[in-house]
């Protein structure tokens, strides 16, 4: 089974959305249905 890729643009419009602080990265994760660890990466 192959892992689920992300373009550059999903990760970015993630990672800047909890940059902004306006919801929790949780939040954030559940409604993209990532990990809220892959978007701390992201936002890395």
């Amino acid at each position: 089974m192959q892992r689920k890729q992300y373009s550059a643009e999903f990760k970015t419009k993630a990672a800047l959305e909890a940059i902004k602080g306006l919801r929790t990265v949780n939040e954030i994760a559940r409604d993209l249905g990532v990990h809220p660890s892959q978007i701390a990466l992201w936002k890395k």
